[in-house]
């Protein structure tokens, strides 16, 4: 039979264990862990004697102190030390949340991200907080949105339901960036995408692979296997992610396309955790990354 002082020191230990736990998730793991993850895929459209490294970085929401501009130096850094072939930001670049002790400008982010190097180049998308945080794009229903404007004021290309073709090492590829799909938040209707998949593909106009950015994974069921990999932000992971599940995905598919490399109907999807928090800073089991794709 346990004793109230054993009763006592057990409320005081699963307590303890609480409050650190908390800590960590709101405090360490979202604003000082960082970490790479790897993937290596051979899609089926993807040459064999072609090899390409593609790092992704997703979802910054930048805003101290969780992503200041010090820190954003610092995973540039990292990323350029990792020899990428092609540097591709995936959206959210704005806060997302209130928890700001001091906002960050894009523009200013932009700055930094202008740092990153690699032979092909940086190219950005836009997420979802990227329109939702511009009154004047959601007022007229159209953008330019002012991170875009900053993207590209600093030279890095916005890709809106764009296509360009790319050259490596004497083979060709295409990349595809898709509209955001939840643009237009309406509380009565949902919402109203800016994707135009099938009018992208038509940009396509040769045998060469294509790679499609989509900051939103929910359109990963449409996708066809001309497509090599999409690749997808947007989910963090889910932020919280215990044992390979979250209990919240901001996905209509729920863990479905939460994290990794997910492969239906030989079509390759890599989702990218992110690097910041939305809604709130909490991250537990899923620290912030840099996603490193090696094709072929």
């Amino acid at each position: 039979m346990i004793t109230r002082r054993g009763f006592l020191r057990w409320l005081l230990g699963g307590g303890s264990l609480i409050a650190g736990t908390m800590s960590y998730a709101f405090a360490l793991e979202p604003g000082f862990r960082m970490t790479t993850c790897q993937h290596k895929i051979k899609p089926a459209s993807w040459p064999s004697n072609s090899s390409l490294r593609i790092a992704a970085l997703a979802d910054p929401h930048i805003g101290e102190p969780y992503m200041s501009l010090e820190r954003l130096e610092r995973i540039v850094q990292k990323t350029n030390a990792l020899a990428p072939d092609l540097i591709v930001l995936l959206g959210d670049y704005v806060a997302g949340h209130r928890f700001i002790s001091k906002p960050v400008s894009v523009r200013d982010a932009a700055k930094v991200f202008a740092q990153l190097k690699s032979p092909l180049g940086t190219y950005a998308i836009l997420g979802n907080h990227d329109w939702w945080d511009d009154p004047q794009a959601q007022r007229l229903r159209h953008g330019p949105v002012q991170a875009q404007i900053d993207l590209e004021a600093e030279g890095i290309p916005v890709l809106e339901n764009d296509a360009l073709k790319l050259h490596h090492k004497g083979n060709a590829f295409w990349l595809l960036g898709l509209g955001d799909q939840y643009a237009f938040p309406d509380r009565y209707r949902g919402y109203t995408g800016l994707d135009n998949l099938p009018g992208l593909m038509n940009r396509i106009t040769d045998d060469d692979p294509a790679i499609l950015l989509a900051h939103e994974p929910d359109i990963f069921p449409e996708v066809s296997s001309r497509i090599a990999l999409t690749m997808s932000g947007h989910t963090h992971g889910g932020q919280i992610r215990m044992f390979g599940y979250s209990p919240i995905v901001p996905s209509k598919y729920g863990n479905r396309y939460a994290h990794g490399h997910i492969i239906e109907n030989d079509c390759n999807l890599v989702v990218s955790g992110g690097l910041g928090c939305s809604i709130l800073p909490v991250r537990l089991g899923m620290p912030p990354e840099i996603t490193i794709v090696d094709l072929g």
